[in-house]
């Protein structure tokens, strides 16, 4: 963990080389998101509620996704990158160094840019929880945070898949931004308001509902299940398979010999 906190201040360092740029990147990342807040604004302008969630619920759901997504993108960012590592044959480089592989991708890039989406869903986050109807208990809290957490890593497991799956296509598969920006996309409102496939494709295949929907279902009495409380570090689980695919993928690598 030390080293893995020294490699992340010197990347800080060297993206606050130019503060101006970093900036703008971290004020444009927050404004990109924006337009879905705005959507959704828009949204309940027209309609009281979408079945059965208020304004304040949906902005609960919202903020949350946003935030487990944000903090996956930035801390995970070399397994989102890391199709551009196999081509240019840094890859090879990290392979003769002493430490695991799987660290050294992990710390090899972190984008504090993204935290800008971070701090936009954290604001509407607590406008959300201030306006939300809720009986506030310490279980619910503790299933509020678990829900960013566990996103965060759900998210981060997506992100091993791809660069697994890059190991025997060097390029990127865009297809599997289904999986990562469109969950964010999908993440937006409750799952269960887009009908019994989606919840299912996102229960059982990415478990993001585990980490939204069903925890958001106990935090609001909504008839969630008795094991909505456990559903975030039940998703934990996910990575396992991510894991066993990497290390499958790794097994076949072959150099570019860039």
């Amino acid at each position: 963990m030390k080293l893995y906190i020294r490699y992340l201040s010197v990347l800080l360092k060297s993206q606050m080389q130019h503060k101006a740029s970093f900036f703008m990147s971290l004020i444009g990342q927050g404004l990109t998101s924006l337009t879905t807040l705005i959507g959704i604004v828009f949204m309940f302008s027209r309609f009281d509620q979408v079945k059965g969630f208020t304004f304040s619920e949906v902005l609960l759901c919202f903020s949350s996704v946003l935030m487990a997504f944000s903090l996956a993108e930035c801390f995970a960012r070399g397994f989102d990158t890391f199709s551009k590592m196999l081509a240019n044959g840094e890859f090879d480089r990290i392979m003769v160094r002493p430490r695991a592989l799987m660290f050294q991708v992990l710390a090899q890039k972190a984008d504090f840019a993204r935290l800008g989406r971070a701090i936009e869903a954290a604001i509407v986050f607590g406008y959300a929880i201030a306006k939300c109807s809720v009986s506030w208990t310490l279980s619910k809290a503790l299933v509020l945070a678990e829900m960013v957490l566990c996103g965060a890593a759900v998210f981060s497991g997506v992100f091993v898949i791809y660069a697994a799956l890059s190991f025997f296509t060097t390029e990127g598969l865009e297809f599997l931004n289904i999986f990562t920006d469109g969950s964010r996309e999908f993440g937006r409102y409750p799952l269960g308001v887009y009908g019994d496939t989606v919840l299912r494709i996102f229960t059982f295949v990415v478990p993001l509902a585990l980490v939204q929907y069903y925890p958001l279902c106990y935090i609001l009495d909504k008839g969630a299940p008795d094991i909505a409380p456990f559903m975030p570090m039940i998703s934990l689980w996910f990575l396992l398979p991510c894991y066993a695919l990497w290390r499958v993928g790794l097994k076949h690598y072959r150099s570019t010999g860039s």
